[in-house]
C-alpha cells in the first residue's frame, strides 16, 4: 500500500476508485465499503484509493473540545487500511485551507484534478465545502460533465449495517470488549511506550510494563482489568492488563489514570519500547483492597480468568485456521436476468448477504428491456455485470456468458430465488468431497409459502420412462408441506435450473445446454447427458433456498406448454436407446395427445394447441436429432469415469397414469422408489 501524506506528491492514478472519510475504528461497516470500492477497482481495473484526514476534522474546527475521543491513531489506522488491500491511502491534512474550500473547490481542485477518478463510493450524509454546503445531489450533478459515476452507500444500506464509531466507543468505555470487538470485526488495539514504574508489581511477584499513550485523544477502556495480547520487539505474547488509579497502592497521592501490562512468561527489559496491545475482554473492574495481601491473592485470580480467556480465543482462532486450510472450492454464483429488476431489487441483496465472500457473484442480462441494467449500475455497481445483447433463452444466455467466467463451481441461480445463511457451504463441501457429483442441488421451498415445498424444484428432480419430469415434494402437479419426510440427501436424475450447481469443466466439455431448447428440460437434458458418463447428480436437502416461482413464464402459460413438450421430446431422442427409445416415444405421444384431450375438456384450447404445435415441430426433426446424438455421444465418451448412471433416479412407470389412476399421488407413496 502507498500512503500520501502531501497533496503535492501523489502519482498520476490509473482508473481510481475513491472512497473519502474519517473511518475511526475502519469498523466492519467501514469494511463492506472497502470491499465494494476494491471490487469496483478490480472491475474496471483500477486502483482502490482511500481518503481521510489528520487531524480529524472535528479536532482541527473544534480544538479545546475533549468529547470526541478516537478508536484508532493514525498509525494504527494506516496499518488496517493494509491489513484491507488498500492500494492507496492518501491522509489529506485538513487545516483552514482545506476546511474553508467551497464545494465547488472541493469538487474540482481536490476530488477531480487531483485524483480523476472513475467513481466515487461516497454515503447518503456525505458533506463536504465550506460551512458543509455541498451534499451528495451536488457531487452527482457534477459527475455528469466531469465523467466520474457515484455509487452512494443509501441510508437503508447504513441502517442495516447497525454499525458506527459511537456504538464502538460507548462499548469501549463501558469495558464491553467483546462487543467493541464483534462490531469491529478486529481486537481493539493500543500503542503506546514502555515508561518507567515504582517497581511494586515485581514485589508481589506480578511485574508490570507501564504504558504511556502519547496520544492523548486515543479512547481508553474502562477501568478495570482485561486480558489481553501483547506484542513487543516484534514478538507475540499473552498477558493481564490493568486501566485504574491504583486505589490500593495510591492511597495518599494524588490518583492518575495508569496503564499497566503484567505480560505471561516474560522477563526482560523493554523500558522506552513501542508496545502494542490487543484486548480480548474485561475480567473484573477497578477494586480497592484494604490490604496488598488482598491485592496479591485477587491478581492470582485474575491470571487464571484470563488465561481462561485466551485460551478460549486461541481455540476459535485455530478453528478458523482449519477451515481456512480446507477451503470451499472456487465458485461463481451467476444469475440470468431477463425484464426482472423488481426480483434483482428484492433478492440480489439477500444472496450478497448470505454468500461467502470467496465465491464472486455475477448477474446476467439477457437482453432485458425494463431497467434492469440500470438498477445494476446503480445499486450493485459492485457485482459484476454480463450483458447479453439479446435475450438468448435460458440455455443460450448461460452459456454466452458461463465462456467469461472462470471458476471450478459454477451455481446457476434464478433472479426470483431468496436465500439465507448456509444455502451454498453444504453443496459446495459435498462438490469439493466427492468428484463424481457433477450436479447437485438443495432443497427448493416456496417464497411465498417458506413450508411448502416449490413447483419447480422441490427437493429432487426425477424422471419417468416417458421422459415426464416429477420431484421429491411434488408428485406430478401437488405440492406438499415440507415437514422434514425429505431430509436425506440421495442421489437424483436430475437437478432443476433454479439453483444448479455443476462443475464447469464439465459443462464446457459438453458444450453447455442445447440452446434450441431456449427454456425448459434443458437442464434435465444436460443431466442427462452428464449420468450417461457416469457422473451423479445430488440432492443435497441440508442446503435451501426460497423460489418465487413463475417469474419469467407463469406456471400455467401455454407457451410453457408448448416448450415443455417439445423439448421433454427432444430429450427422449437424444438420450434414449435401442428398442426403449421406440416404445417408450410412441407411448408418450399417445400420453400426450390424452392430456390435449384432457385441456380440451377443461375449455383450455391454448394448452391442447401448444400440445399440438409442439409435435408438429419435432416430428420434422426426428431424424436431425438422431444423427445429433453422435456428437454428444463423442463428447460424453471424452469424460466417463463410470458405467451410466441414468438408470438411477428414473421411475419405471408413468406419473401421469399413477397421479390419475390410483391414489399414490405423493412421491413417498410410490412404489419402487426411483433413487432404490
Amino acid at each position: 500500500m502507498q500512503v500520501f501524506h502531501n497533496l503535492k506528491e501523489l502519482k498520476t492514478f490509473k482508473r481510481a476508485v475513491v472512497t473519502i472519510g474519517s473511518f475511526d475504528g475502519v469498523h466492519l461497516g467501514h469494511q463492506k465499503i472497502l470491499a465494494k470500492v476494491k471490487q469496483l477497482a478490480k472491475d474496471c481495473g483500477g486502483e482502490s484509493v482511500v481518503i481521510t484526514f489528520y487531524p480529524h476534522p472535528r479536532h482541527f474546527l473544534n480544538p479545546r473540545s475533549r468529547s470526541l475521543q478516537l478508536i484508532n491513531t493514525i498509525e494504527e489506522k494506516k496499518k488496517l487500511f493494509e491489513q484491507f488491500n488498500i492500494d492507496n491511502l492518501v491522509i489529506v491534512p485538513f487545516n483552514e485551507a482545506f476546511a474553508n474550500q467551497s464545494a465547488d473547490d472541493y469538487i474540482m481542485k481536490f476530488l477531480y484534478d487531483q485524483f480523476k477518478p472513475s467513481f466515487i463510493v461516497i454515503g447518503y450524509d456525505h458533506r463536504f465545502g465550506y460551512k458543509r454546503k455541498g451534499d451528495i445531489e451536488y457531487l452527482k450533478w457534477h459527475s455528469q460533465t466531469l465523467g466520474f459515476e457515484i455509487v452512494e452507500i443509501a441510508r437503508q444500506d447504513v441502517d442495516d449495517i447497525g454499525i458506527s464509531s459511537t456504538k464502538i466507543r460507548k462499548a469501549i468505555k463501558a469495558g464491553d470488549i467483546i462487543q467493541a470487538n464483534k462490531l469491529l470485526g478486529y481486537n481493539f488495539q493500543l500503542s503506546g511506550q514502555v515508561v518507567s514504574g515504582n517497581k511494586i508489581g515485581r514485589s508481589i511477584g506480578y511485574p508490570t510494563a507501564n504504558i504511556e499513550v502519547r496520544d492523548k485523544r486515543k479512547i481508553i477502556p474502562n477501568k478495570g482489568v482485561y486480558a489481553v495480547k501483547v506484542t513487543v520487539k516484534g514478538h507475540l505474547y499473552e498477558g493481564m492488563l490493568y486501566v485504574g488509579s491504583r486505589p490500593t497502592i495510591d492511597k495518599k497521592r494524588k490518583q492518575e489514570l495508569r496503564i499497566e501490562v503484567n505480560i505471561f512468561d516474560f522477563d526482560a527489559d523493554i523500558y522506552s519500547e513501542p508496545i502494542d496491545v490487543e484486548f480480548i475482554a474485561q475480567t473484573r473492574g477497578d477494586i480497592k483492597f484494604e490490604h496488598i495481601d488482598e491485592l496479591k491473592e485477587q491478581l492470582g485470580k485474575d491470571k487464571e480468568a484470563c488465561l481462561k480467556i485466551l485460551k478460549e480465543e486461541q481455540d476459535q482462532l485455530s478453528l478458523l485456521e482449519e477451515q481456512i486450510k480446507d477451503p470451499l472450492p472456487k465458485a461463481a454464483v451467476v444469475i440470468l436476468n431477463y425484464n426482472t429488476a423488481h426480483h434483482l431489487a428484492q433478492f440480489l441483496p439477500t444472496v450478497i448477504e448470505h454468500t461467502p465472500k470467496e465465491v464472486e457473484i455475477v448477474v446476467v442480462d439477457n437482453g432485458s428491456t425494463d431497467d434492469s441494467v440500470a438498477l445494476m449500475k446503480q445499486d450493485f455497481p459492485a457485482i459484476r455485470l454480463i450483458i447479453n445483447p439479446e435475450n438468448y433463452g435460458f440455455a443460450g444466455g448461460y452459456n454466452q456468458a458461463i465462456q467469461r467466467i472462470d471458476t471450478e463451481i459454477l451455481v446457476l441461480l434464478n433472479s426470483d430465488i431468496e436465500v439465507k445463511a448456509g444455502w451454498i457451504e453444504p453443496v459446495l463441501s459435498l462438490m469439493k468431497e466427492e468428484e463424481s457429483v457433477a450436479v447437485a442441488q438443495p432443497k427448493i421451498l416456496s417464497q411465498k409459502d417458506p413450508k411448502s415445498f416449490e413447483y419447480a424444484g422441490a427437493a429432487g428432480g426425477f424422471l419417468d420412462q416417458f421422459g415426464y419430469p416429477f420431484c421429491r415434494g411434488r408428485g406430478y402437479c401437488d405440492l406438499q408441506e415440507d415437514w422434514g419426510q425429505y431430509a436425506q440427501q440421495v442421489d437424483v436424475f436430475s437437478a432443476r435450473g433454479d439453483a444448479f450447481f455443476i462443475r464447469k469443466k464439465i459443462f464446457d466439455h459438453l458444450q453447455g445446454f442445447d440452446e434450441s431448447y431456449f427454456a425448459h428440460m434443458e437442464e434435465i437434458d444436460l443431466c442427462w447427458r452428464i449420468k450417461r458418463a457416469g457422473y451423479r447428480i445430488v440432492a443435497v436437502p441440508s442446503a435451501q433456498v426460497y423460489h418465487l416461482g413463475g417469474g419469467t413464464l407463469a406456471y400455467g402459460s401455454s407457451r410453457k406448454t408448448f416448450l415443455n413438450v417439445r423439448n421433454s421430446l427432444y430429450t427422449l431422442l437424444k438420450n434414449e436407446r435401442g428398442f426403449r427409445l421406440f416404445k417408450h416415444f410412441l407411448v408418450r405421444l399417445f400420453l400426450d395427445g390424452l392430456g390435449g384431450i384432457f385441456f380440451m375438456l377443461k375449455l383450455e384450447f391454448k394448452h391442447t394447441s401448444a400440445i399440438i404445435r409442439a409435435h408438429w415441430e419435432v416430428f420434422p426433426r426426428i431424424k436431425q436429432r438422431l444423427k445429433l446424438r453422435k456428437v454428444d455421444d463423442n463428447l460424453i465418451e471424452r469424460i466417463r469415469i463410470d458405467h451410466s448412471q441414468d438408470a438411477i433416479g428414473r421411475y419405471k412407470g408413468s406419473i401421469i397414469l399413477t397421479f390419475f389412476l390410483s391414489n399414490r399421488k405423493k412421491f413417498r407413496d410410490l412404489r419402487n422408489k426411483p433413487y432404490q
